[in-house]
């Protein structure tokens, strides 16, 4: 098997606790934040365990400056922005030129989810990376379910920075469990996070682009908003919903020079997929029958020579030039389009 393991680079952007002292974050829309409590079931078990990462010459590799386009002087918004792929775009942007306003509830969001919460710590150590690149970096926790926090954010941005040049709506929540066995939260609390969310971060950032005439609006979808995905029908749902959005709101924004466009990764090395049933699935996908509890050796083994890549999954950092280049000038002419970041998955799609 092919593969170099690099734990920095993996901590870069999965978070792994990581905290930056003395850091002070936004607090513009705390008051949107729920205190949930969180029940988490089937806990990760990964501890001391070899995590496979893409080796070199099988991954575009870490954030670093000058791989995509020019971002220079352009202020971005990325919401869910505290670690996984937020994190990296967040950190791709400032790489490139650009000033980040990082949005993320950093806290618990629903019982309707697999993945441990998001912390401050990792919010601002994402800040810490955005100014690293000697670029402006701010946090701001807010609750995306509420449109009128995210008005907020985007009138005080605007005030503060004097436009809005790109928005990443990536903020997401994912649960794992058969449809006919799911709670009205698993199902709801989903769909209100990923797609209504997804909706209102278009509805209260794009009038300033309106008034400005021009703007990027990069969403995320998912592989899984491309084919159905067994015990996690609401994950699905939501992000065959936001092609569907992002299509729809390509239509109305593009007389107003705005393009949006949506991000589809295949399986990334995030925080909603160090989950033992998601390790299962992915096994599962090949044909092939897993063991209970599969350590994440076994699950890239089994994965990877079914990619055309032959990487078991990807990392967030894989994910991210692509949205430097849909922001950037060069994707001007782009929009309403769907950008399969996958390793080759999308090869085995119609």
């Amino acid at each position: 098997m092919e593969n170099d393991l690099n734990p920095m680079r993996r901590n870069l952007v999965l978070g792994g606790g990581l905290a930056a002292a003395g850091l002070a974050i936004g607090t513009g829309a705390n008051a949107a934040v729920p205190e949930i409590m969180q029940t988490q079931t089937d806990p990760p078990t990964f501890e001391g365990q070899t995590v496979p990462e893409p080796s070199p010459e099988r991954s575009a590799g870490p954030v670093r400056a000058g791989r995509g386009s020019v971002l220079t002087g352009k202020v971005a918004v990325v919401t869910g922005a505290a670690r996984g792929i937020g994190r990296a775009i967040a950190v791709e942007f400032a790489a490139n030129g650009a000033d980040v306003v990082a949005v993320d509830i950093a806290g618990p969001v629903s019982t309707a989810s697999n993945a441990e919460p998001a912390t401050r710590e990792e919010l601002a150590e994402t800040v810490r990376q955005i100014q690293a690149f000697g670029r402006k970096g701010e946090a701001i926790r807010a609750d995306i379910r509420d449109i009128e926090a995210l008005r907020t954010i985007a009138g005080n941005v605007t005030k503060q920075y004097g436009k809005i040049d790109i928005v990443v709506a990536d903020a997401a929540i994912q649960r794992w469990k058969p449809l006919l066995e799911m709670e009205d939260s698993d199902w709801h609390d989903v769909i209100d996070n990923n797609l209504n969310g997804t909706a209102n971060t278009i509805r209260a950032f794009a009038p300033q682009m309106v008034a400005q005439r021009h703007g990027r609006i990069i969403v995320l979808s998912s592989m899984q908003g491309k084919h159905g995905t067994k015990d996690a029908s609401s994950y699905s749902a939501s992000k065959w919903g936001i092609i569907g959005l992002m299509k729809s709101a390509a239509l109305e924004l593009g007389e107003y020079n705005i393009t949006v466009n949506a991000l589809i990764p295949g399986l990334v090395d995030t925080a909603l997929t160090r989950y033992p049933t998601r390790l299962r699935e992915s096994m599962q996908e090949t044909g092939l029958k897993p063991p209970t509890t599969p350590t994440p050796e076994q699950a890239w083994e089994t994965r990877a020579p079914t990619v055309a890549l032959k990487v078991g999954w990807l990392q967030p950092d894989d994910i991210s030039p692509a949205a430097v280049f849909l922001a950037s000038d060069a994707a001007a002419m782009v929009t309403g389009a769907e950008y399969e970041v996958t390793g080759g998955d999308s090869a085995k799609d119609i």
